[in-house]
């Protein structure tokens, strides 16, 4: 059977263009040798921010990380899933779902979200989710605790702060 040279030069850039992606994510945040992308998707949404006390700071305060909420998207815009939490969960249109364990992160820039890589749990459902077993958070943009202050005077307030990030499902070979 012939293929034809477009599509071979087609496959061709794309595992050029996906081997230069992973070549400029941090290490800390790399997935180990051994596992493919088995979907991309585009997060957008939103992350709930709470003024708290400190844990560790009796009489001090600070915003404590609430939870996301976003609908991720194919490469084409067409929505396939949503994320939210706690705990992080990421859910497929089809029902299946995966939670993970936060293995690393990494510097992302000034005003974004850190890069992380999450080892998943086993998924719930057969559907697309299933066999997932690291998920990256890259591109980030946005989401970090907001820059209001945080003091005793509004203790329980929440602040919502946008965000969008990539997330990369990979599955062992």
């Amino acid at each position: 059977m012939k293929i034809p040279f477009a599509s071979i030069l087609l496959v061709s850039s794309f595992t050029l263009a996906q081997q230069a992606a992973h070549a400029a994510v941090p290490d800390a945040v790399k997935v180990p040798a051994g596992h493919t992308v088995m979907l991309e998707t585009v997060g957008v949404g939103e992350i709930t921010y709470e003024c708290r006390d400190k844990s560790n700071a009796p009489g001090e305060t600070e915003w404590f990380f609430v939870g996301p909420k976003a609908t991720l998207s194919d490469r084409s815009g067409k929505a396939v899933g949503d994320y939210f939490g706690p705990p992080a969960t990421w859910q497929a249109k089809d029902g299946s779902k995966v939670t993970g364990t936060q293995l690393a992160v990494a510097p992302a820039g000034k005003g974004d979200l850190p890069y992380q890589l999450v080892k998943a749990n086993p998924s719930e459902g057969k559907g697309a989710m299933h066999g997932v077993s690291y998920i990256q958070r890259l591109a980030t943009q946005g989401g970090v605790a907001p820059a209001m202050a945080c003091t005793a005077q509004n203790k329980g307030a929440q602040q919502i702060v946008k965000y969008q990030a990539d997330y990369i499902f990979w599955s062992a070979k």
